[in-house]
């Protein structure tokens, strides 16, 4: 079993910046890829950022590429999301999501194993 925590959400005008941070324990951490998902109100989950285990091969959504990126640390068993030039757009609850099949990266949601809580990012315009 593996638990992941969000933190470091938050309220943010337009074009600020957050890093939120995605904490895992229990299992090792060792071999996960991990992703990042995110819900506007009134719209579905989506897929925002990930990470493979190891090579630390990414992808990002098409509307946060070149804005937002991802990272992990592997002795503080976190991964983190920086996000520059944030946009109202952006406003939703931000989730981050482990994948046992480390090396590859994946983009669906049920292929993720374990999820976190989540954590709200809003940004005013």
């Amino acid at each position: 079993q593996v638990q992941l925590v969000e933190s470091g959400g938050g309220l943010v005008q337009a074009g600020s910046s957050l890093r939120l941070s995605c904490a895992a324990s229990g299992r090792t951490f060792g071999g996960y890829a991990m992703g990042w998902f995110r819900q506007a109100p009134g719209k579905e989950r989506e897929f925002v950022a990930a990470i493979t285990w190891g090579a630390g091969n990414t992808d990002y959504a098409d509307s946060v590429k070149g804005r937002f990126t991802i990272s992990r640390d592997y002795a503080k068993n976190t991964v983190y999301l920086q996000m520059n030039s944030l946009k109202p757009e952006d406003t939703a609850v931000y989730y981050c999501a482990a994948d046992s099949r480390g090396y590859r990266i994946s983009r669906l949601q049920y292929e993720y194993n374990y999820w976190g809580q989540g954590t709200q990012v809003t940004v005013s315009s």
